[in-house]
Formats: structure tokens, sequence, C-alpha cells
């Protein structure tokens, strides 16, 4: 299980990193939203990953160690929440700087270097 999820949290990474050094926009965006989601996972696998355990301290079983860490979850749930409208709000931008510059590429010409 760990080494899926180290397995995914690279290529989303990689291919992330990858997409941020393209010349369009909207691969940029793209890019962006793919290293947001390697580091949600980043932060969830480090809260033990955990199959079946229960998120809620019960009283009959006082070894915490059997619980799923709470934090983690609660800080990548924020973290989809900001990412979503970050993404939303970057599109409007670029949209916009579309229609005035009349290009979608980063630097705003349309040629190589």
């Amino acid at each position: 299980m760990e080494l899926v999820v180290a397995l995914a949290i690279g290529v989303l990474a990689g291919s992330g990193i990858w997409l941020l050094l393209r010349p369009r926009t909207f691969q940029v965006i793209i890019g962006l939203s793919l290293v947001s989601y390697a580091v949600n996972l980043f932060i969830f696998g480090m809260g033990r990953l955990r199959v079946g355990a229960p998120p809620v301290l019960n009283p009959d079983t006082p070894d915490v160690s059997a619980y799923a860490d709470p934090t983690p979850q609660a800080l990548v749930l924020t973290a989809i929440v900001i990412g979503f409208a970050m993404t939303a709000l970057f599109l409007v931008v670029i949209l916009a700087a579309r229609g005035l510059t009349r290009t979608d590429h980063v630097d705003g010409r349309e040629g190589g270097s």
C-alpha cells in the first residue's frame, strides 16, 4: 500500500513539474493542480495509512495507535477546497489575459524565444 501511494505521489509531482515548465498557460494550471494533488497525498500519507481504523476515540480501547489521525485528513480537506478556489481564480485570470494579449503563452509571445 505504501509503495503504491509513494509511486502515485512521484508520478503526480513529476508530471506536475513537467507541465509547469511548458510554455502554455493552461498546461501551467494543470501542472499546479497536479503538484497540489501530490502534496495532498503526501500530507495524507504522513498521517499513517490505516485501513479500517476508526477516527473517533473509543473509551474501551486505550491504545491510541489503533486510531486514524484526523489532523492530516482535515488539512487535506482544507487544501482541496483552497486548491479548487485557486484553480478557478487562475482560469479566470488566464482567460482575461488571453483576451488582452491574444495568446496563451506564459510570456505573452507566440513564437520561439
